[in-house]
C-alpha cells in the first residue's frame, strides 16, 4: 500500500518519515492550514529528504502567479488541488496533479474523474463546508468502492487504528494522512507512522 503523508512543517521531522520508507510528503501551501509552510520552509524540508520520494506541493483556490512562484523556488514532483479549482486550472502547470473532493453522498465521483482525467489520481476526503482537508473526519468508505480508470487515494480519518480497515474496504491506490499521525499540528509522531505503515501493509 503506497503512503503518503501529509503536512509537514519541520525539515529533520520529514527526513525522519521519509527514511521510514513512505511513498510521498506532502507541503501545504494554503495560509489557512495550521500546517501551512512559507517557501523557505519548504525548501527547507525537500532539500532535507532522501532520494526517491515524491514531493507532494497542496495548494487550495491559490492564484496561478502564487504556484508558479513556488514552483520556481521548491523542486515539487505532484501538485495537489484541494479546492475548487477547474480541470484546465489543474492542468495548466504541465505537471501531474492530484484533484481532491470532499465526498459527500450526492457526489458524483465516477463524473468527477471523467472530469478531470488529465490528473494522476483523485483523492477522497470528508467533506466539510468550511474546511478544505486536514479535518480529521472520515467520510462513508462505502462512497469511495467505484470503478473508474484514476487512481483512488483515501484520505480523511485515517489513523493507525483505521489504515488496515481503509485498505481492506476500499483498496485504493494509497493512503494519505496527516492528524492521525501527528503529536501536535504539522509535528509529525515517527511511532504512530510506524503503526500506520504495518497496519496499511497488514
Amino acid at each position: 500500500m503506497k503512503i503518503k503523508i501529509c503536512g509537514f512543517t519541520q525539515a529533520q521531522n520529514a527526513r525522519d518519515a521519509a527514511m521510514l520508507g513512505i511513498d510521498a510528503i506532502g507541503l501545504v501551501f494554503y495560509e489557512k492550514s495550521p500546517r501551512h509552510v512559507d517557501i523557505n520552509q519548504a525548501l527547507d524540508i525537500v532539500q532535507a529528504l532522501p532520494p526517491f520520494i515524491n514531493r507532494v506541493g497542496l495548494f487550495v483556490n491559490a492564484d496561478s502567479h502564487f504556484i508558479d512562484e513556488v514552483l520556481c523556488e521548491v523542486p515539487l514532483d505532484t501538485l495537489q488541488f484541494h479546492g475548487d479549482e477547474t480541470p484546465e486550472q489543474c492542468a495548466q502547470y504541465a505537471m501531474p496533479f492530484i484533484k481532491a473532493l470532499r465526498v459527500k453522498e450526492q457526489t458524483n465521483i465516477i463524473q468527477l474523474a471523467q472530469d478531470y482525467q488529465q490528473a494522476s489520481g483523485l483523492l477522497l476526503d470528508a467533506y466539510h463546508p468550511s474546511s478544505y482537508g486536514g479535518t480529521g473526519d472520515q467520510f462513508d468508505w462505502s462512497l469511495a468502492n467505484v470503478e473508474i480508470d484514476l487512481p483512488i487515494i483515501l484520505a480523511g480519518g485515517l489513523t493507525p487504528d483505521t489504515a488496515h480497515q481503509a485498505a481492506s474496504q476500499v483498496n485504493p491506490y494509497a493512503l494519505d494522512v496527516s492528524s492521525g499521525v501527528e503529536s501536535a499540528k504539522g509535528i509529525k509522531d515517527i511511532e504512530k507512522i510506524k503503526q500506520f505503515i504495518k497496519q496499511a501493509n497488514l
